[in-house]
């Protein structure tokens, strides 16, 4: 079965040969690329389409997640770029989600809504796949990379930055970084079977922990800069993963 990538801020192309695909859903078509990523097929989904033209706020989550399920996947690396809540997690840092918190307030929660279907209440206790952040582990000691630290992402609804009196309260939470895509799209990659990890890139330390600004700018020129290693971690572990999946944190209790 293909491996799905969902890329983020920074990584929206990658090289090689990828052919356009469209997979069309209950909540909508969307647009994704297929190629080999390590050696092994792969789903492609740039989740802010298009010349990063979709802000968080505004991403069919819930198509994204369908379009992955009916294209065959059932495993899913999702990368985003978010800012250091922790002071030791510096900007250029590589982390790996364990646990999130959701402040989204618009958006939508299930795949199953009613009357169409029954309420379902998927378990999230672990909501990131244990097999898979231990093969990105494994991937970035293969490739002399520190240790990836395991953090609490906090998920906002953007697309402005948070204030600092946010930051705050998110790290009395147990926040360590912040984002604005990661939170519900772990949640419809559960109910859609796939099993999910999380590849978090620090691009700069959050609000309140510095003086100057945030900017966009800044995200994506470290983002760029970074490019190549992530890119090289990202095809190690997809060529490492065993077959068949031997996870079924995806799967349905």
């Amino acid at each position: 079965m293909p491996l799905a990538l969902v890329g983020g801020t920074g990584l929206d192309t990658l090289p090689g040969d990828w052919q356009p695909l469209t997979a069309d859903t209950p909540f909508g078509s969307v647009n994704a690329f297929s190629g080999l990523l390590g050696g092994r097929d792969t789903i492609f989904l740039p989740r802010h389409g298009p010349e990063h033209a979709l802000p968080p706020h505004r991403i069919n989550y819930r198509a994204n997640a369908l379009a992955l399920q009916l294209l065959g996947c059932d495993r899913v690396l999702a990368l985003t770029a978010v800012g250091g809540i922790d002071p030791a997690l510096a900007p250029g840092t590589l982390c790996l989600p364990t646990q999130f918190l959701d402040f989204t307030v618009s958006r939508d929660r299930t795949l199953f809504e009613p009357p169409e279907y029954a309420p379902v209440h998927m378990d999230l206790t672990e909501p990131y796949c244990p097999e898979l952040r231990q093969s990105l582990q494994a991937a970035a000691a293969q490739l002399s990379l520190p240790p990836l630290p395991e953090v609490v992402y906090v998920c906002t609804e953007g697309p402005r930055f948070e204030t600092p009196a946010e930051i705050r309260m998110f790290a009395q939470l147990g926040g360590q970084v912040v984002g604005m895509t990661g939170g519900p799209e772990v949640g419809f990659a559960r109910e859609a079977g796939l099993c999910y990890a999380g590849l978090s890139v620090v691009t700069n330390f959050a609000a309140g922990l510095r003086p100057q600004p945030l900017t966009v700018t800044e995200m994506t020129d470290l983002m760029d800069g970074l490019r190549g290693s992530l890119l090289e971690l990202l095809a190690t572990t997809a060529g490492s993963l065993a077959d068949p999946n031997p996870c079924t944190c995806g799967k349905p209790a």
